[in-house]
């Protein structure tokens, strides 16, 4: 019985192993790339809403298609992602007062896991989907026309600044602005298309779920702050 107990182990560890050797070999690799039209929602602690404006950026990176039934995908990937906004006016935002016009180009690092429906239409494949992110903060810019000042920095006219990613502002450096808490996740939506030739092009849209507003001093936040926008993407598979 035991001998019979260790052939049935050892026989369902070869089908595993079988089925999954056979489930990567038709995992499709791609490369993705597109432009981002990223904005934030962002609150004071009176819940009043900042004046935000879309601003423009990019992301690229790769992507697997690993199939789990029939028409049906994982996908996930791992991105270069360009997010921020842009504001007009006063106020204050990441630890820094300002006035006038700014530009806040956050770079992050972002891995996607999206559930793909690809039915064929045509003589290609529609692609629907949506699922879960997480992105790292690893840097960007402030780029200012007028002025700003806090954390101990200040500039005027036409001035450019280094963002960083902190989970307190107390602990931000002197000469750098904090954009937000370093980690992000949320929620992807995608609409596209697949022709024959591997080429796609899809529409994506993403929400940012996390407050990214850093502790001050240790004590959490009353304001709040989450990363959203849409983009477009041209994407080959091999």
């Amino acid at each position: 019985m035991k001998k019979k107990n260790q052939l049935l182990k050892a026989f369902m560890v070869a089908a595993a192993v079988s089925i999954s050797g056979a489930a990567m070999s038709q995992v499709e690799i791609g490369i993705r790339a597109g432009a981002n039209f990223s904005n934030a929602t962002i609150k004071d602690a009176n819940d009043k809403k900042a004046d935000t404006k879309l601003n423009p950026g990019f992301h690229a990176g790769v992507t697997f298609d690993i199939p789990v039934a029939d028409e049906f995908y994982v996908q996930p990937g791992a991105l270069f992602s360009t997010k921020g906004f842009k504001t007009s006016g006063s106020g204050t935002i990441g630890g820094a007062a300002y006035s006038g016009e700014s530009k806040w180009n956050a770079s992050y690092i972002e891995v996607p896991v999206n559930f793909i429906y690809k039915p064929e239409l045509g003589s290609g494949k529609l692609l629907l989907g949506a699922g879960p992110y997480v992105a790292y903060g690893i840097g960007g810019k402030v780029k200012t026309d007028g002025s700003f000042s806090g954390g101990g920095i200040s500039g005027s006219s036409s001035n450019s600044r280094d963002l960083e990613f902190k989970g307190d502002y107390n602990d931000g450096s002197s000469d750098k602005i904090i954009y937000g808490k370093p980690f992000d996740a949320g929620a992807n939506l995608l609409f596209g298309y697949e022709f024959a030739n591997k080429l796609s092009f899809q529409l994506n849209g993403q929400l940012g779920l996390l407050n990214i507003v850093p502790n001050n001093d240790g004590n959490k936040p009353d304001a709040k702050m989450k990363n959203s926008g849409f983009g477009i993407s041209v994407g080959y598979k091999f």
